[in-house]
């Protein structure tokens, strides 16, 4: 079974991943291809610059996220060009990887996807896990992690769907709102009603 792992930013998506790949579970991580198709050199990379300038780019050739996340956030334009170029990369190198977890003989795939509604990728997998948290407490752990005032916290969270579309559109919601273990208990009860074993 080829699993959608998604949530939004601070939901504790990747503390759910992090257990699943303690299961032993094979994970295919957009957010880790997404680091890998913009590395310097890549074709990518280069197309990034030709649009936006060098000025998103470091010295060393990397991307300099801060400078395009500020040009992007409040422009919904130069969001989805960005989109556009890096997109396509990201997933065929996701079905790549899925492809070789299954020639490699495994049953279950986790493709961990923060944007798979936003990106419209519900085709790629049988069923999607939605790891939810209220908006207030998405709000402080964003503000704590990312060391953001309220009003930056709250434009980062408009920026995705909203919570409550993403869970209409899940075969299972983990509330976490609570505790580690109880986000824990809930993910095994999944497992065991869904037969998953990895």
């Amino acid at each position: 079974m080829i699993v959608g792992l998604t949530g939004s930013i601070a939901s504790g998506k990747s503390t759910v991943s992090e257990m699943l790949q303690e299961k032993g579970f094979p994970i295919v991580d957009a957010d880790k291809i997404a680091r890998q198709v913009v590395e310097p050199g890549t074709s990518v990379i280069q197309e990034i610059s030709e649009h936006f300038g060098d000025g998103v780019l470091n010295e060393d050739g990397s991307l300099n996220r801060e400078k395009l996340g500020e040009r992007i956030f409040k422009n919904e334009d130069e969001r989805n060009k960005l989109n556009a170029i890096i997109h396509p990369a990201i997933r065929n190198e996701m079905i790549r990887q899925k492809e070789q977890w299954i020639s490699k003989g495994a049953r279950t795939v986790i493709m961990d996807i923060p944007l798979l509604f936003e990106s419209k990728l519900q085709s790629f997998v049988e069923k999607i896990i939605v790891v939810s948290v209220t908006p207030e407490v998405q709000k402080e752990r964003l503000m704590a992690r990312n060391k953001l005032n309220e009003q930056e916290a709250v434009e980062r969270i408009n920026s995705q769907l909203p919570m409550v579309e993403k869970e209409a559109g899940a075969d299972a919601v983990i509330d976490n709102n609570g505790t580690i273990t109880e986000t824990k208990m809930q993910l095994e009860s999944l497992l065991e009603k869904w037969g998953l074993k990895a």
